[in-house]
This record gives structure tokens, sequence and C-alpha cells, in this order.
């Protein structure tokens, strides 16, 4: 399960994005800030170590966003929590727009790569370890930070970001349901090969995130096996989304709100064919856009 805006509170808005911070975020806070106070005489570059986590995540996840929005998709929320971060977006339903919105995420910690080495190479070289011990240590741990949230994030296993790109790239090959169901079995198996290492380290920070994947996956899983099933109904040649570019599906799909009678809407063009209520707004099965029934588009 992901974080949602329940237990949290608004930080503040940006482009269109709130941001939001779960109440755990604390508790967290106080238990690192407590475990690393051995690195630095003073509790002030502990905190200010923690608070600059938080920023480099939440760039990471501004990435997320700002991609998805440029590929016009929606993005509009993101929720900070002590195991990182989650940009609620929903790119279109193409593989393309998949791919850009995972990968700008992993893409701003590269971009900081530079900008934190060469703070370090300039710690390292004024000789910051005698002269000012907590700054270089600081600076150290933030290198250490942006690349192990780099390289944690590009492991190939679902929902993180690297499992989500090898989706997005199997997507082109496999479909859109085939895709994910074998991302969602790749990260099954990547939950109990981190439950044996947070046994193995004794590591309950690991046993939390394996215990994120694994229900992240298995929801991902059963997903997976109902857009399998969706893409072998037969689809209505002629039409499209003007969101996803999907064809619309041929059966009794949509339910009637008034008589609860189910129909093909794209057969009937929007009227129930028992009660005669007309719907001229339709719901992508694929997306779950909605347009109007004369916006679908007509394939050429």
């Amino acid at each position: 399960m992901l974080p949602d805006r329940q237990g949290s509170f608004r930080l503040f808005r940006y482009a269109g994005i709130d941001v939001f911070l779960h109440w755990s975020w604390f508790l967290v806070a106080v238990f690192e800030v407590s475990y690393r106070s051995r690195y630095y005489t003073s509790a002030l570059w502990n905190t200010l170590e923690y608070l600059s986590l938080f920023l480099i995540v939440m760039l990471h996840e501004f990435g997320h966003a700002l991609a998805c929005r440029q590929v016009g998709g929606r993005a509009d929320q993101i929720v900070l929590w002590p195991l990182g971060g989650v940009a609620y977006v929903a790119p279109p339903q193409r593989p393309g727009a998949t791919l850009w919105s995972i990968a700008a995420g992993p893409l701003v910690n590269v971009a900081l790569l530079p900008i934190l080495g060469g703070l370090w190479l300039l710690a390292n070289q004024g000789a910051w370890a005698q002269t000012m011990p907590n700054a270089h240590a600081f600076v150290t741990a933030l290198c250490y930070i942006n690349v192990l949230l780099l390289v944690f994030n590009l492991l190939p296993i679902y929902p993180l970001d690297g499992g989500q790109i090898l989706r997005s790239l199997l997507w082109y090959a496999l479909g859109r349901g085939r895709s994910l169901l074998v991302a969602s079995m790749i990260g099954l198996a990547g939950s109990a090969a981190l439950v044996g290492l947070a046994a193995w380290m004794r590591s309950i920070w690991i046993g939390i995130m394996a215990a994120f994947i694994l229900m992240n996956s298995w929801r991902a899983w059963q997903m997976a096996r109902s857009l399998v099933r969706e893409e072998q109904i037969l689809r209505r040649d002629g039409m499209s989304c003007p969101a996803c570019g999907a064809s619309p599906p041929k059966g009794d799909f949509w339910l009637c709100s008034n008589c609860q009678t189910r129909f093909d809407t794209f057969q009937t063009l929007g009227t129930c064919p028992r009660c005669g209520d007309s719907f001229p707004i339709t719901t992508c099965p694929a997306c779950g856009a909605t347009h109007r029934m004369t916006e679908w588009q007509t394939r050429r």
C-alpha cells in the first residue's frame, strides 16, 4: 500500500502540486537523528542531514510529477513518508509517456551527482576534515545518500523506479498487461530476496521495505491478470480514446445508472436500450479518462 493524504498534512503547493508530509515522518526523524548523533559533535548537523535527505527525496518526486505533466498526464500530489516519497502520477497509458514519467525521478539524482561530487572534492581539497569536521561529514553523508537513493531506486524490482522502468520497456514488446505481469512477478521474487537479506542483516528497515514491495507487487500482479483478460476482448474498429489511443471493447461493459442495464454504449451511441437515458460522456475502460462520445477519434 502507498501512503495517502490520510494522516498527512499539507506543507506547500508548487506548480499546481500539493506536497504532504505523513505524521510518521517525525517519529523516524527523531530516531534517525538520535542514531547518527555519534557522527557529529552537534545535533544541529544531524537535523540538517535528515532535512537534506527530505529535500533530495522531494526533488526526486517532483521529477516524476513534472515529467508526467510534460507528457500530458495528471500529477498534483506528493506524499513524503519514512520510506521516501510517492508522487501520484497518472501519465497517458502509453509506454513512452510512462517511461519518461518514471525515469525522470532517478535522473534528478543523476543531476545531483556532479553538484554533490564537486562539493565533496572541494571539502577534501580544502582539508575540511581537519578544519571543519562536521561540515566534511555532512557533505560526505549527502553524497552517500544521493548515490544510495539512486542505486536502490534503480533496482529492477517493482514498484521501485527500476521495476517500473523495466515494465515500461517490456510494454513495447509485451503490451500493457503482460509487461505488468512480468514486472510484478519480479517484484514478488525481489521482496522474497529482501526478506532473506533483512533476516541476515537483522535490519528492521529492510524488512519494512520488503513488506512494502510485497504488498504492492501482489496488487500489481492482480491488476495485471485483469489487464491481460481485458486485452483478449474484441475491440471496436474505427474509434480510439482521445487520451490513451486505446480502441473501446465490444460488449456490454457500460452500466445504465437509471435502470442498471448493461449495454455497449458505442453500439447504441450513448443511449440505454432499455430506458432510453442518454449518456453523452463515456469513460475509457483502459485509462479511466472521460470524453464526449463525439470526441472519440476515428482511426484511419
